[in-house]
């Protein structure tokens, strides 16, 4: 068996189940763009610095060959440089760069300076006067280049003017090394707020972060049965709705707890009425010696015994109702005709021993509806159980299943001859174990409670009315309706089998 994909699959949902920190999430999207912005501020810094360093070693470097320029003449229709040596050692001299100078006449030919000094490529604009900066090559080495064009008077008999080329280029030795000075002053100080930036982060963070560790110790130093609210007084602005949200859990769970004792309690009281029947009628029949007592303290009970398992029945349906989840049973479509049709089948017989006419109506279409079938059941069957036992013999009782097409709403309906319920009461037949004062009818007051249950899970309602078919004042009858909503119109069914 190969279990290379199975290793593969563990491990994707190892990666998947692992908790990510807030902190170490808050912290990365602080300090990633951080380090990744601090090279980018380092390189143009350097740029910065490198243009601040060009300007004044430009402007000296114009003011060289101005005055340079202003020193070539006309004299005696010749061309001449009158640069003192004085002026020539100055001009060459310089502590860190080496500065080189060159005046070439209107033919080319070298008036003065270096010979190998290279010429402007791109000399269209010759605009007399005017100093243009380039970088250029010289002996290997790279260089800063001014150079300007002097305007000359036309030789003698000539119209064409005439210009001469003077270039003064210097190495670029001292504008690094401002540069260097400048970065040196600039970055150095970075790489020590970097680390001391990191660090007011962290603590920040920490602090910030702070509240989220005081809840969890306070919810960790909580009893296990302590469910009360927590204070939202000393808690940031940020975590209230979550915190809000966490108390409103508490209180649903301190809720369903409490409805779990409560039913537990009233469980257990119910249960001691049939028991201690049974335990008296077994006591009673073992001190019968006349047959036909005995035989009458076992009917009685057979008869609690009986009451007895109804009893547990109930309990365990209103249960599995409170607690069925659409998670664990999810809600699948169901024709509620049909479903109908099958729970009247079952109690047939019942109804048939009673003297009840039992009737079914439905309509011509399926009712597609959302919900889960085995309580669907429960809760008609519980309906027409509390039907049957409240109507007298020769009565009837109708499940009726119909459809508000306009509303797209699926109705059930269970309608019985009996005595009804008054209005006063009807709000409270659905509390559990609730009996109507008088009622001489056998039951827990558990199935009204079960239907309730059922159809709140069903998104459905339920209300009670009287029966609009019967006359007799002294049995008005009772109409219990349930409205689901539909899950399909019975138009819009093509085919349903």
């Amino acid at each position: 068996m190969d279990r290379a994909p199975q290793a593969a699959s563990a491990l994707q949902e190892d990666e998947e189940t692992t908790q990510r920190s807030l902190f170490g999430e808050i912290l990365d999207w602080m300090l990633v763009p951080l380090l990744l912005l601090w090279p980018l501020s380092i390189a143009i810094t350097y740029l910065v610095a490198k243009n601040i360093a060009n300007q004044p070693f430009d402007r000296e470097l114009e003011d060289k060959v101005t005055v340079l320029a202003q020193q070539v003449k006309l004299i005696d229709g010749r061309i001449a440089v009158g640069l003192p040596a004085a002026a020539r050692d100055m001009l060459r001299a310089d502590e860190i760069d080496a500065v080189s100078y060159q005046v070439l006449g209107p033919r080319g030919e070298l008036l003065d300076g270096e010979l190998d000094m290279p010429v402007p490529v791109d000399d269209e604009d010759r605009t007399p006067w005017a100093v243009t900066l380039r970088y250029d090559t010289m002996r290997n080495a790279d260089v800063r280049i001014a150079y300007v064009y002097v305007g000359l008077p036309p030789q003698e008999g000539g119209i064409a003017p005439r210009q001469a080329l003077v270039q003064v280029a210097e190495t670029l030795d001292k504008r690094a090394d401002l540069a260097n000075q400048i970065i040196k002053g600039v970055i150095l100080p970075e790489f020590i707020i970097l680390p001391v930036a990191l660090a007011l982060v962290w603590f920040a963070l920490s602090r910030g972060l702070s509240p989220l560790a005081e809840l969890q110790r306070q919810l960790r130093a909580r009893r296990s049965e302590d469910l009360s609210p927590i204070d939202t007084s000393h808690v940031p602005e940020e975590i209230t709705p979550l915190v809000g949200s966490l108390n409103a859990m508490l209180e649903k769970v301190s809720q369903s707890i409490e409805m779990q004792k409560r039913f537990i309690a009233d469980a257990a009281h119910q249960m001691k009425t049939p028991l201690a029947g049974m335990r008296m009628q077994s006591e009673l029949a073992l001190r019968q010696t006349s047959a036909e007592e005995i035989h009458r303290s076992l009917e009685q009970l057979a008869k609690s015994s009986e009451s007895a398992t109804r009893l547990v029945n109930q309990l365990l349906a209103l249960a599995r109702a409170e607690n069925q989840t659409p998670q664990a049973s999810p809600f699948v479509p169901v024709e509620l005709s049909e479903l109908a049709r099958n729970v009247v089948h079952d109690w047939v017989q019942l109804a048939f021993a009673r003297g009840i006419d039992i009737g079914f109506e439905q309509p011509e279409h399926p009712l597609l509806v959302a919900g889960n079938p085995t309580m669907l059941r429960e809760l008609l069957g519980n309906l027409i159980d509390n039907a049957l036992r409240y109507t007298p013999a020769n009565g009837s009782v109708t499940v009726r299943v119909r459809a508000d097409l306009p509303h797209e709403l699926a109705i059930l309906e269970v309608e019985d001859t009996g005595p009804g319920i008054a209005p006063a009461e009807r709000g409270h037949v659905f509390e559990r174990f609730y009996r109507i004062l008088g009622s001489h009818t056998e039951g827990s007051g558990l199935g009204l409670a079960i239907v309730r249950e059922i159809a709140q899970q069903h998104g459905a309602e339920v209300e009670i009315l009287a029966n609009p078919q019967c006359r007799d004042r002294k049995l008005p009858g009772t109409l219990l309706r349930v409205t689901l909503p539909m899950r399909q119109r019975p138009d819009q069914l093509e085919d349903y089998s």
